[in-house]
């Protein structure tokens, strides 16, 4: 956004669903990481007797980084570059693809949660779309103003810059980046325009 010759700058927010997706597996699946994202709402706890429990601890390492590598190619996927073909896992219709090779031991976990999972991910997207809706312009004005803010602040135009902004429906409220041109913020901070404000305000500073 801007004028001919003016520095642009470019943020893209939704609440994807393959994002949310990834999120509700890493949930049920009892992965930690990224240790400092909150989890999702809405999820039952997992029963002590899950199949989280019964892995080794080696089995778990290897299901955390074919999780965190499958997670990567979901939040920036140009940056994250699959070196080998990727292929639909059953029962996510086009929402997940891994790895042909190197991720069997994370499809094979992932395969029995396809359908509780992709109802999720299809609530949250929904009620995240109709809020957005139903405020047209609210989004653009949030990001402009914290933009605007930075200029007067430090006194000169903003550079150009990129960003993504999934809101998701975490229990805890505030923001964190989940990629290098990507943040995950909480969808009640979100809606609230001073606070976001005040949050978004640190983000714009780094990248502008």
């Amino acid at each position: 956004m801007g004028g001919a010759g003016a520095p642009e700058w470019l943020i893209r927010e939704d609440a994807s669903q393959p994002v949310l997706l990834a999120l509700y597996l890493r949930q049920v699946l009892g992965i930690r990481s990224p240790d400092e994202l909150p989890h999702l709402r809405g999820i039952p706890p997992r029963p002590n007797d899950s199949r989280s429990n019964e892995r080794t601890e080696e089995a778990q390492a290897l299901l955390e980084r074919q999780w965190r590598e499958y997670w990567a190619m979901t939040v920036e996927p140009q940056a994250h570059p699959s070196p080998v073909p990727l292929e639909l896992v059953d029962g996510f219709e086009t929402l997940v693809a891994l790895p042909a090779e190197g991720s069997d031991v994370l499809q094979a976990a992932i395969i029995p949660h396809a359908a509780e999972a992709i109802a999720y991910s299809q609530s949250a997207h929904s009620r995240y779309a109709k809020d957005a809706a139903a405020k047209p312009g609210v989004s653009y004005r949030a990001y402009a103003s914290a933009i605007a803010e930075h200029e007067r602040q430090v006194g000169r135009r903003a550079h150009s810059f990129e960003l993504n902004v999934q809101v998701l429906p975490l229990t805890q409220r505030g923001v964190w980046w989940i990629g290098s041109l990507t943040i995950a913020v909480t969808d009640g901070l979100r809606g609230d325009v001073v606070a976001f404000d005040a949050a978004i305000h640190p983000i714009i500073a780094e990248l502008a």
